[in-house]
């Protein structure tokens, strides 16, 4: 496994379990959604934090599937959809570099300019 895949994966493993705890609970709103919601998440966006956790399972099976690692079914599928993981992280960078939530910013900012340069990476076949 070469420096982006194994990039990719540790970083989306910490989101992953970032959304999982705030779908549970965990009192980190601030650092989600601009900060709207201190503390707990309301239901209808812990729900909301349970679909962007499948979200980014799917897309890190697209990545290991392009990577060639694993998913072998998904390779030629992945030469597309690769690029619209890389489109997601570029919108996803934008709204996280300028949302109002300090911790956000710090946090998630450069977490998904990683994300980006790995998937770009990945799907140039670094």
């Amino acid at each position: 496994m070469n420096l982006p895949v194994a990039l990719y994966l540790v970083l989306t493993a910490v989101a992953v379990l970032f959304q999982l705890a705030l779908a549970l609970g965990a009192p980190w709103g601030a650092y989600t959604l601009g900060g709207r919601f201190p503390g707990q998440l309301p239901p209808r966006m812990r729900l909301a934090a349970l679909a962007q956790m499948l979200v980014l399972l799917l897309f890190a099976a697209i990545v290991l599937a392009r990577a060639g690692l694993a998913f072998e079914i998904l390779y030629p599928f992945s030469r597309v959809a690769i690029w619209f993981v890389a489109g997601f992280f570029v919108l996803g960078s934008i709204a996280n570099l300028a949302t109002p939530s300090r911790g956000e910013r710090l946090l998630w900012g450069p977490v998904n300019v990683l994300l980006l340069l790995a998937v770009i990476l990945i799907a140039l076949g670094w």
